[in-house]
């Protein structure tokens, strides 16, 4: 089974389950722990109907099978790790993981190994007095802040890039620490309770004979118990440490080695290309179109260990042509070194910030929208500066929302018009984003122009292109001053769609190719074969008067969706 496949199928489902269910077992623990703060019948109610629940059969089989499923996945994807290089979050999730056991396992033990083989009444009085005064109670309570924090951690990974989760975290984030606060709180007020009820002979005696309290010789048995585990938790960590250097010795002895000129050198597993090679070992490398093979900005000369490279396949000699590289030159992106290598990077970084692959460019599929102000020069024409200023802001202001309220973003604005782009999940709900956001604005000019006209003021018209096409989303200008923009041919294929309304007389020109992607029903008798100024092939377009008009079409697609 390959590491990809590892990560991403049943072994992830399976830890995500088994950790939601132990994220669950601990807030209700915590939770429980917490309302010692009010009363101990509070806290032992709940814990009574919470043992209801967690000492069935049934429910204990799940407990402790999670338990250990997600102890072991974490092992195994520790061992198959190539680097123990990680992010911040991750290195402190795992850090995290591997401390809870040392102190979990204790806890485990003197609890339902007690209660199931010495029939103790491992009440949370019971784990209270078992603990206090001792280091034992901070050690628990470090495991309690452990434990959440760890949970917390890999919920936010798991939940991250779900829309409403940037949305509900600062909500979250104040559950977060309310739970182990209160959690704390009501251990230290219980504990103190108990603690001084304890402390008086007559009491003592009622609290052992009600816990049934183990016997000297059924502690030194937990305890053996409690040491053996931890022993075969060792062992299990240094079978994981084992495997993680066994593979990469074996690695390094299936690797080859890479030198870039004027450094660094770097040691890499066979049959990664030299562009995955640079990735993983953090050494900087251009790839615009991100290691597709659909550009040459990832290019290296090769120094050495040409001649044990295969020679370039037909789109990479085509690419390497187009640019008239020399014999030497290969796509890092295409290469797969397998003998000592020595290259130059063409578009070697100059040693100040490196750019990500964000900044360097992105390519996608989403809809373009192109909008412009008609008779705007006429309009303005003998207006102050400031009045034309006033009259633009008012009108952006008026129709932006309704570009944003899809999800757009307005990638320029250029005096009387402006560029948006659609940048969604996919192709076809970019294009609905788009469809949607130009029935807003016809229907947002409305209101504005009724505005205008209760002011004595004449109308605007507007004309506006969509299209929906390939596109590169980066950042364009000198580093350290560059902005995100948008480039490609169906920006300009939007922009000439809008200069069509003109002649036209109609607000929108929508490409067939975007009402195809959205799913919107129209009648093809309808649709004209434009010829295009800078476009090589006619694009098939709908004209339409008015674009609040395609609100019917837009909503029965949905409806059907819906259905």
């Amino acid at each position: 089974m390959n590491n990809a496949l590892w990560r991403g199928g049943w072994a992830t489902r399976l830890r995500i389950g088994s950790g939601l269910i132990l994220f669950v077992f601990a807030f209700f623990h915590f939770i429980n722990i917490g309302l010692g703060l009010f009363h101990t019948d509070y806290l032992h109610g709940m814990q009574d109907g919470r043992k209801e629940v967690t000492r069935h059969d049934a429910m204990s089989v799940l407990l402790y099978a999670a338990l250990f499923v997600h102890a072991g996945l974490a092992l195994v994807s520790i061992a198959q790790r190539r680097t123990l290089r990680m992010p911040f979050s991750t290195a402190l999730q795992v850090v995290l993981g591997l401390l809870i056991p040392l102190q979990l396992i204790s806890h485990i033990i003197h609890t339902r190994v007690a209660h199931e083989v010495y029939d103790v009444n491992d009440e949370m009085g019971y784990i209270i007095i078992l603990m206090w005064p001792s280091i034992a109670v901070w050690m628990q309570s470090a495991l309690l802040l452990v434990v959440w924090v760890h949970g917390c951690i890999g919920l936010h990974m798991w939940l991250r890039l779900t829309k409403w989760w940037s949305r509900t975290a600062p909500y979250l984030i104040g559950v977060a620490v309310f739970v182990p606060l209160f959690a704390l709180a009501g251990l230290l007020t219980e504990g103190r309770r108990i603690w001084a009820d304890f402390a008086d002979e007559f009491l003592r005696e009622q609290y052992i004979e009600h816990y049934n309290w183990p016997s000297p010789e059924a502690f030194q048995t937990l305890f053996s118990v409690k040491d053996n585990a931890l022993m075969a938790f060792w062992l299990a960590l240094g079978a994981t440490g084992l495997v993680f250097i066994g593979r990469k010795l074996w690695r390094r002895r299936h690797s080859v080695r890479v030198s870039y000129a004027l450094g660094p050198d770097v040691v890499a597993e066979k049959g990664m290309t030299l562009l995955e090679i640079s990735q993983a070992n953090g050494v900087p490398h251009a790839a615009l179109c991100g290691g597709k093979g659909r550009c040459t900005t990832c290019r290296v000369i090769v120094e050495d260990g040409g001649n044990a490279l295969p020679p370039p396949s037909d789109v990479e000699a085509r690419s390497l042509a187009a640019v008239g590289a020399s014999p030497q030159t290969r796509l890092a992106c295409q290469i797969r070194p397998t003998e000592p290598t020595t290259v130059f990077r063409v578009f070697r970084p100059d040693g100040g910030r490196i750019r990500g692959h964000a900044s360097q460019g992105e390519e996608r599929q989403l809809a373009v929208l192109f909008l412009d102000m008609r008779g705007f020069t006429a309009r303005t024409t003998g207006q102050l500066p400031y009045d034309i200023v006033f009259l633009l802001n008012r009108f952006f202001d008026a129709v932006v929302p309704a570009i944003t309220d899809e999800g757009g973003i307005v990638d320029k604005y250029m005096g009387d018009g402006l560029l948006a782009v659609f940048e969604k999940r996919d192709s076809a709900a970019s294009a609905r984003a788009g469809l949607n956001a130009a029935i807003a604005i016809s229907r947002a000019l409305d209101l504005f122009n009724q505005q205008l006209e209760a002011e004595g003021s004449p109308g605007i018209r507007i004309g506006m292109g969509l299209h929906l096409g390939d596109l590169v989303l980066g950042e364009i200008g000198a580093q350290g001053h560059a902005a995100k923009t948008i480039i490609g041919d169906a920006v300009n294929v939007a922009s000439r769609l809008e200069s069509e309304t003109k002649a036209l007389g109609v607000e929108l020109m929508v490409s067939n190719e975007l009402l195809r992607a959205a799913d919107v029903d129209v009648a093809q008798a309808d649709i004209r074969a434009l010829e295009l100024r800078g476009v090589s092939a006619p694009i098939p377009a709908l004209p339409v008067m008015r674009a609040s008009q395609l609100e019917p079409n837009v909503q029965k697609q949905e409806q059907s969706y819906s259905a």
